[in-house]
């Protein structure tokens, strides 16, 4: 099984609408384990530094205004397949194409105001993750169902 470490961001409109507690549960139990967790403003060279790679695309500047407006949530989480597994979870990054039952199905409202956002691939993981963590805030520790989740050889 391949464990993966990946970043999912609670955007604005999630911290607002209080949707913290059910989308950080909706992760857990499908056993995803939480290594990293802070509620934090981000700063505009932060956010200018994670969506880089949209840098000229027509919805750069509202984004990089829009994750910066209000707190976010910034999660770190480790599991079998995480990555694939939390974008599953998420749902599709347009509402319409979300599946009923997804965070984005069940919460976004717009393709800017959908909620979360979450690395695409191992690459983009750990560059995300080294914006939004410093050294020392990703966790490494065993669950107690670990051996149930990922298997006798962790």
């Amino acid at each position: 099984m391949d464990q993966e470490k990946t970043l999912i961001l609670i955007k604005p409109d999630g911290v607002q609408r209080g949707l913290i507690g059910e989308i950080i549960a909706r992760f857990e139990r499908k056993g995803l384990k939480l290594i990293g967790l802070k509620l934090l403003t981000l700063p505009k060279g932060k956010a200018e530094e994670l969506y880089s790679p949209h840098l000229g695309k027509f919805f750069y500047d509202y984004l990089v205004q829009f994750m910066t407006s209000d707190p976010i949530v910034a999660l770190a989480v480790e599991g079998n397949n995480a990555i694939e597994l939390v974008r599953l979870i998420n749902g599709a990054t347009k509402p319409l194409e979300s599946a009923p039952g997804s965070i984005r199905g069940d919460f976004s409202i717009d393709i800017t105001h959908n909620v979360v956002h979450a690395s695409d691939s191992p690459e983009n993981a750990e560059r995300e993750l080294s914006i939004l963590f410093d050294e020392g805030e990703i966790l490494e520790y065993r669950r107690i169902d670990e051996a149930v989740l990922c298997g006798p050889d962790l």
